[in-house]
């Protein structure tokens, strides 16, 4: 294994960490949901299954992509699947392109599989990769599903990163030839509807809107960086309730995953309100996992998978169709943005 490589992977969950805020940026707090005074439902009624890349899946909320391609994140790797094995979760591996690149890294990724031989795992790799890698990545962990992720903004920063970003015949080829469902995916910086409408035409189904307001790579490249600094980028982005707000003219077009800063129950039902088939989270799990191990994260899992319930019920929703209808409010600031967007 690559020691730098390994060692890079190690310092962003280090700093991730240490960046770890309880009290996300994600705009969600700009949405108000009105009550349902008279809601005529009991929680066993509530049905809150839906789709994670086109496949079933009885819980909206997944575990999202975080780490691996080091000793240490193939122990987190192999929590975080113990985890998902026990509530029944998905869950995403970090980016296997180490492991394309230093095939010795791949026991990082495939403890994954180990740990949960009947879950739903999805690969990750970021957008630079081509078909041959992407069908080993697939291989490597029997993924059921693949990320493929859009990361220029880290990219520049990073000192050992990408400068040429020609990704679209490589993405199109992928999600054409491959033979498992793909979703793209931001890592924090939000996907425009400029991008949506690129990927429409690239025949892509399934995205990760993945906005700013979570676990921020500019600023965790930005600390790494001993020379040049980008500091102007740390608050660079559209944060989730503005991609969910500015993803609605292509509700049609896509299957959405909503991702980045998501901090609690109401985070969640507030996406699926707003569009989104599944919540992806990661930095809220990662926080919890390296303070209080599997035991605090099954917890914790089954708490969000309760209280998620429990809102839906209150609210009169049977289920995320219904979800849909529930009458929303704006703040100025998002009013705002939803008219100079569109």
């Amino acid at each position: 294994m690559d020691q730098r490589h390994a060692h890079r992977k190690d310092e962003h969950v280090f700093i991730a960490e240490k960046q770890f805020n309880p009290q996300s940026n994600n705009g969600l707090d700009q949405i108000r949901i009105l009550p349902n005074n008279l809601p005529e439902i009991a929680i066993e009624e509530v049905d809150y299954s839906t789709s994670i890349a086109g496949k079933k899946s009885d819980i909206p909320f997944f575990i999202n992509a975080m780490s691996g391609g080091s000793p240490s994140t193939t122990k987190l790797n192999q929590k975080l699947a113990l985890a998902a094995k026990q509530t029944g979760l998905a869950m995403a591996t970090g980016s296997q392109s180490i492991a394309v690149k230093f095939p010795d890294a791949s026991t990082s990724f495939q403890i994954v599989r180990d740990t949960m031989p009947n879950g739903f795992v999805i690969g990750n790799l970021g957008a630079g990769n081509d078909l041959h890698a992407a069908k080993k990545a697939v291989k490597m962990i029997s993924a059921d599903a693949l990320e493929i992720h859009l990361n220029a903004i880290q990219e520049i920063i990073m000192p050992e990163g990408d400068r040429n970003f020609y990704w679209r015949e490589k993405i199109a080829d992928i999600v054409a030839n491959i033979d498992i469902p793909v979703i793209i995916k931001e890592v924090g910086f939000g996907i425009s509807p400029a991008t949506l409408k690129k990927l429409k035409e690239m025949n892509v189904r399934f995205v990760d809107l993945s906005g700013y307001g979570g676990t921020n790579f500019a600023k965790i490249e930005n600390q790494r960086l001993h020379t040049e600094n980008f500091d102007c980028l740390n608050d660079f982005g559209m944060n989730i309730a503005e991609c969910l707000i500015a993803s609605k003219p292509y509700a049609n077009d896509f299957s959405f995953t909503a991702s980045g800063g998501i901090r609690n129950a109401l985070d969640i039902v507030k996406c699926l309100c707003l569009g989104a088939d599944n919540v992806g989270i990661s930095g809220l799990f990662l926080h919890t996992v390296l303070k209080e191990d599997v035991t605090g994260l099954v917890k914790q899992i089954e708490d969000l998978k309760h209280q998620v319930k429990s809102i839906m019920t209150i609210l009169g929703c049977h289920n995320i169709s219904e979800l849909r209808k529930v009458h929303t409010i704006l703040s100025k600031d998002l009013l705002n943005f939803k008219n100079q967007i569109y």
